[in-house]
């Protein structure tokens, strides 16, 4: 059975967020019309569903890094600021933004939070993981059925060449002449 391991994480997230529709815990707030996902952005994101994908770009992130918290995911979803003249800087991701992304998935019963010895953090639990492996094989189904391929057709014998032209011996070049001085 193929697991988020197995697709694309572009068609992972794609999928797993429209999953992340249908589920009524995970609603997008009323000021994500208007915020940026950063400093480091110029512009919000274009996007109607943008909250549901980020959510499920969280989700994967979650299942992948372990026991995470805020400045982790912060500084993944962070990048580089245009400064003008200056140059570029790192800045981390909106913490807002995650914050309550990861409330949300906690809610919907997909993450939850576990300390582990010195770690501590958000990991994923059975149904989130469950969410995930359905939305993969729903892609692997997909992708796995390619077009198939034709059969090699055999070549042509080549062409018998005319009597003349291999009755007639082959002229060597001329040599030229060793100038040696």
């Amino acid at each position: 059975m193929p697991t988020m391991f197995d697709v694309p994480a572009n068609d992972l997230i794609e999928e797993v967020a429209k999953d992340l529709q249908k589920v009524n815990e995970i609603k997008p707030p009323v000021w994500s019309v208007f915020v940026k996902t950063g400093m480091h952005k110029q512009r919000p994101p274009k996007r109607e569903d943008w909250w549901h994908v980020r959510c499920a770009a969280v989700l994967r992130s979650v299942r992948l890094l372990g026991p995470v918290g805020v400045q982790k995911l912060r500084t993944k979803y962070g990048g580089r600021k245009q400064r003008g003249h200056k140059p570029e800087h790192f800045y981390k991701g909106s913490g807002n933004i995650l914050r309550k992304a990861l409330q949300q998935l906690e809610a919907a019963g997909l993450i939850k939070y576990k300390k582990e010895g010195v770690r501590k953090g958000r990991i994923i639990t059975p149904k989130g993981i469950s969410l995930m492996d359905k939305a993969a094989v729903r892609i692997y189904k997909t992708k796995k059925a390619p077009a198939p391929k034709p059969a090699p057709a055999e070549k042509p014998a080549p062409a018998p060449k005319p009597e003349a032209a291999q009755a007639a011996p082959a002229k060597e070049a001329p040599k030229a002449p060793d100038n040696k001085s």
